[in-house]
């Protein structure tokens, strides 16, 4: 097993999952900014080659056929924290 790696999601908007990826190169395909290359031998998943070019579209994601071989984490600048509207309207009386 690999050692865990704490990175800032820019450094790696991509997670793929060797377990899971089949190496079809689709997301290297439909990436808009070419920042995806296919793995260095057939059978192993595409390398991230300019992280900081993603434009964080998920198109990547959307294509793949394997549920989970890959995924997109967004900045924590872009990151969404959800309030719950009955929080909201809850008045402390």
């Amino acid at each position: 097993m690999l050692p865990v790696r704490h990175e800032m999601p820019a450094a790696s908007p991509l997670i793929f999952d060797p377990d899971k990826c089949i190496a079809c190169n689709q997301c290297v395909d439909i990436c808009q900014v070419d920042v995806l290359i296919p793995g260095p031998t057939g059978n192993t998943p595409p390398v991230v080659l300019f992280p900081g070019e993603c434009w964080y579209c998920g198109c990547c994601v959307v294509v793949c056929p394997v549920e989970g071989a890959v995924t997109f984490r967004h900045p924590l600048m872009n990151q969404v924290r959800w309030i719950n509207k009955e929080e909201l309207t809850k008045s402390d009386h």
